[in-house]
């Protein structure tokens, strides 16, 4: 068994007992970030479970674009507030607590995730670090954020009404959103950024990634909302 700190071994215990667990290093900037994820994802699905994309549990893989935006965030001068959406395992926003950004809120929707999340802020001796279980078609109040950060987080049109509202409503003035996806999810990237020109001001870099044989294009976009719309949103 890993050295787990006391506060989470009964965490750790319990997803012991249900899956096979693995640690997995990753190295930004220099430190290193320990993630504790599902080994089987099989013993993740459920026991009925068609070969559908919709059964597929997504937070348990490390995405290339969260290791692009992570070393991203280890690059910016530490925040006030930062907040994860749709983490996963966390990489991104624990990297961002790590680096000194000083209250980094993480938040997924899935309750399993949201036990791993703890478990790996605790390993990583975190403590500037909060998960929160965050739906975005009915945002919780969390306060207001420097930045809010997202990796492969723009998948489905459905979705695209409810997160410009909920950067709208969790930035704080002159705050900065920055996403991160991989070149071929452009098909869906690409009309979401289209039709958020109305609200933000955007700009968008590409960076590559090379891992194992592998070359991949990230890109990541920031996004600041327009006063305008800023104001109009307010007064709704």
């Amino acid at each position: 068994m890993m050295q787990v700190p006391e506060k989470v071994k009964p965490l750790y215990e319990k997803l012991f007992r249900k899956y096979s667990l693995e640690v997995e290093p990753l190295s930004i900037r220099g430190k290193e970030i320990k993630l504790v994820k599902p080994s089987n994802i099989e013993e993740l699905l459920p026991a009925d479970s068609s070969t559908s994309l919709e059964n597929f549990p997504f937070w348990v893989k490390i995405w290339e674009a969260a290791v692009v935006l992570a070393d991203f965030m280890a690059s910016l001068k530490p925040v006030e507030r930062v907040l994860e959406i749709g983490a996963g395992l966390g990489v991104v926003g624990l990297t961002a607590a790590a680096f000194g950004h000083k209250e980094v809120v993480i938040t997924d929707y899935e309750e399993e995730c949201l036990d791993f999340l703890r478990l790996n802020a605790a390993l990583n001796e975190l403590e500037n670090v909060r998960i929160e279980r965050l739906d975005w078609r009915e945002p919780r109040e969390l306060g207001q954020f420097d930045l809010i950060v997202g990796a492969e987080v723009v998948f489905s049109g459905r979705y695209f009404e409810h997160l410009y509202r909920l950067f709208h409503k969790y930035l704080a003035p002159g705050g900065i959103v920055y996403l991160a996806h991989d070149r071929e999810r452009l098909r869906t990237l690409a009309p979401f950024l289209y039709l958020a020109e109305k609200e933000f001001e955007q700009a968008v870099s590409q960076r590559k990634l090379r891992a194992a044989d592998e070359t991949y294009e990230i890109i990541i976009s920031r996004l600041i909302p327009r006063k305008d719309t800023l104001e109009t949103r307010n007064s709704a």
